[in-house]
This record gives structure tokens, C-alpha cells and sequence, in this order.
């Protein structure tokens, strides 16, 4: 036993080490997944803010046409827009035809063009605007947001006229309270909801992701180095061979799954801290539950990833296959995500890579079904072994290396 592990570990270490020697391997392996997070919870964030102040401080020209308010009047100017009076096109249909005035809405000589008009009944009123354009937008919008809020003292002034109180009439059914305080679920559980939507999702497809290049690198790679020749030539078996192939794989993939999951948390922290979202609430049952899954997953993952690229003649023909082989992942990813835990049939936790993803859900929920578990257990250690299985029939096919001759 002692003997076989030395032959394992000896190779395992031989693959690590001529995998991670590449700087830009480190920097894939080690760099990408620690900002990944950060970068999408903290830097993204402050970016769009950035982007969204500075789009509230611009000044924005908008051609008013038809009649004039006043009071909408000073809305507008207190909005930043730049108000250019016009008179009413006498061509148009109704107020909502742009007519004459496309070329300049598309050429953004204004970024909007408002028409309002008066009549019996009250007003009407019109904004054209070009969508694809983000200062068109947002004129448009605080057009709409000056209306609304003109609308409203309207409204309020007649009803004031009328003796009626504007408050009761226009909203006679109130909540009472803090609509938050009437939450059973915990600021934790809440923030485990928001995460078990795209955690299992990022794990899986990191994971999936990670191997393909270590799983080409120690397989069809050292087929073309002619390198495998060597290897076959120790005095270990394919399988001892194979196992220290998969537990190289699998340690840089947990590497780097690992240091994402640094990552995460230290964004999380972030935002806990910043009163965003609050830290999730897992017992210890599920993180070893999740933990295990993870570890299952892995083993599957990086055993299938292995066989196909033990059985593709060329590093090219590899990554052909292990490519696509991503789609299968991300499908099931997206799918679970819109699947609803609280009713969900046990047979769920059977389907393969569904399984996992949904049982890691469940778990960041914190929700431990001993029926789920001990299907999506069985099940996923049943795929596992089948997928080590499959593994270890190519490393002992008889053409391992004379196919590439």
C-alpha cells in the first residue's frame, strides 16, 4: 500500500509541478480567481455608481413643443434639463409621431423631444426618444419623473379644492408597520437565498472550467511530448497512473475553486460590512454537506474531463471535445436556478449534475432533507464512480501510445 502511494503521489507531484511552472499559469490559477468576486461585488458596483452620478450631473437638452406649464416648467429646470421651446408640427397624427423630428432624435442634435398639449378633458403629452442611447434615457426618464410629480400636485390641489383629503382618498388601504419586520427569514437566511442562486452555478462551472486545461496538458499533451511513453514504462500500474493524474487535476482545480471561494467570501464580508447584505447562516451539518458535494463533484468532473482527453489523439482534438463539453455544465447550472425548492419532487436529486447543483442550493439555504440527501449522496457517488470508471478503461486501452503514431 505504502508502495502504491509513492507511485501516486510521485506522478501527482510531477504533473503539479510542470503545470504550475508557467508564470501565466500562475496567474490563471492564482490571480483570476481571487479578484474574480471582488471585482464583480465591489469594483463593478462602485463603477455603475460612478457612472450613474455622472449621468445625474449632466446637463441634458430637451425640445419642448406645444403648450407651456409653469410648474412643469421649473420641474424640468431643477432636473438639469436644458428646455428649447418649439411650436407644435402641424404634420404630425398625433403626439406620439415622430414626423420630422426622427433625424435629429437619432443624431442626438437633442437627446429628447417633449410635446404637451392642452384640451377640455386636461393634458396630454408625448416624449420621443432614442432608446439605444443612454442620454436620450435619461432625459426621457426625468421627464417622466417631473410629470409624475406636476401630476400629483394636480391631483392633490383639485381633490384639496373639493374638501377631500388626498392622502385617505388616494390611498385608502395602508400598510401598517415595518412591511420588513413581518419577515420570518433572517437577514443570514436571506442573504443564503441571494447566493444559492449563482454559487452552485460559479463552483460548478469554475470547476468544470479549471480541469479542462490540466486534464489535456497531462494526457493528450504528453501524448504529442511523447512524454506518456515514460510514464507507461514506470513500474505502477494504469490505474496508480491514472489516480495520480486525477489527484494533480483535481488539486489545481481545488486550488483554484478554493481561492475563488477566498474571494467570495471576502466580497461578501465587504458588503456585510457596508450593511448590503448580511453574512449567510449555515450550520456546520451543511457546510460538511456542501463540502462533500463539492468534493463529489469534483471527482466526477475531473474524471470525465480526463477520459476524454486520454482519448483524443491531439491537444487540439482535445480541447474540440472538452469545449463543448462546458455547455453541459452551464445548461444544468441555469436550469436549477429557476426550479422551486419548496416544492420539489425527491427525483430531482437523482438527475446527474442537477443533482449536485441543486443539493448545494438547498444546503446555502441551510434546508437538510434527509430524503434529498441520501438521493442526491447515493446518486452523485454512483456517477462519480462511474465516470472514475470510464476514466480508467481509456488508460488501459492497449493503443495508449502507438495511436499517435
Amino acid at each position: 500500500m505504502s508502495d502504491s502511494w509513492r507511485f501516486i503521489s510521485t506522478i501527482a507531484k510531477k504533473e503539479i509541478v510542470e503545470f504550475v511552472r508557467d508564470w501565466r499559469t500562475l496567474i490563471a490559477l492564482i490571480v483570476i480567481p481571487l479578484l474574480i468576486f471582488p471585482a464583480l461585488f465591489i469594483a463593478l458596483p462602485l463603477l455603475l455608481q460612478s457612472e450613474a452620478a455622472e449621468l445625474d450631473a449632466m446637463e441634458l437638452e430637451v425640445v419642448w413643443q406645444g403648450d407651456v406649464n409653469d410648474e412643469l416648467n421649473v420641474s424640468f429646470a431643477e432636473s438639469n434639463l436644458i428646455i428649447v421651446y418649439e411650436e407644435m408640427p402641424n404634420e404630425i397624427n398625433n403626439l406620439s409621431d415622430i414626423g420630422n423630428d426622427l433625424d435629429r432624435i437619432r443624431d442626438q442634435e437633442t437627446q429628447a423631444v417633449f410635446r404637451l398639449l392642452e384640451n377640455e378633458t386636461g393634458w396630454k403629452f408625448s416624449v420621443l426618444y432614442i432608446s439605444t442611447s443612454e442620454a436620450s434615457s435619461e432625459a426621457r426618464s426625468r421627464i417622466i419623473d417631473a410629470i409624475i410629480d406636476w401630476e400629483s400636485d394636480v391631483v392633490n390641489g383639485t381633490l384639496v379644492e373639493a374638501g377631500l383629503d388626498p392622502e385617505s382618498t388616494l390611498d385608502p388601504v395602508t400598510w401598517d408597520g415595518n412591511w420588513e419586520e413581518a419577515d420570518a427569514a433572517t437577514k443570514g437566511e436571506q442573504a443564503g437565498l441571494a447566493l444559492s442562486l449563482f454559487i452552485p452555478m460559479v463552483i460548478a462551472i469554475w470547476t468544470a472550467s479549471s480541469a479542462i486545461q490540466p486534464s489535456i496538458d497531462m494526457t493528450a499533451g504528453e501524448r504529442e511530448r511523447g512524454t506518456l511513453e515514460a510514464l507507461l514504462c514506470l513500474p505502477c500500474s494504469r490505474l496508480q497512473l491514472l489516480i495520480g493524474k486525477w489527484l494533480a487535476v483535481a488539486s489545481i482545480t481545488s486550488a483554484g475553486v478554493a481561492l475563488q471561494i477566498g474571494g467570495l467570501l471576502f466580497a461578501i464580508t465587504y458588503l456585510a460590512s457596508s450593511s448590503v447584505i448580511g453574512i449567510p447562516s449555515v450550520s456546520a451539518i451543511s457546510m460538511a454537506l456542501l463540502l462533500g458535494a463539492v468534493v463529489i463533484f469534483a471527482i466526477m468532473v475531473v474524471a470525465f474531463e480526463l477520459a476524454l482527453a486520454m482519448k483524443a489523439h491531439s491537444v487540439k482534438e482535445a480541447g474540440s471535445l472538452l469545449g463543448p463539453a462546458i455547455l453541459f455544465i452551464i445548461f444544468p447550472a441555469l436550469f436549477t436556478q429557476v426550479i422551486n425548492l419548496d416544492s420539489i419532487e425527491s427525483w430531482w436529486f437523482a438527475v446527474p449534475l442537477v443533482n449536485i447543483l441543486l443539493a448545494m442550493r438547498e444546503l446555502l439555504l441551510d434546508r437538510i432533507i434527509l430524503e434529498h440527501v441520501l438521493v442526491w449522496l447515493t446518486s452523485s457517488i454512483l456517477y462519480a464512480g462511474l465516470a472514475a470508471w470510464f476514466a480508467a478503461r481509456q488508460f488501459k486501452r492497449e493503443d495508449l501510445v502507438a495511436s499517435i503514431s
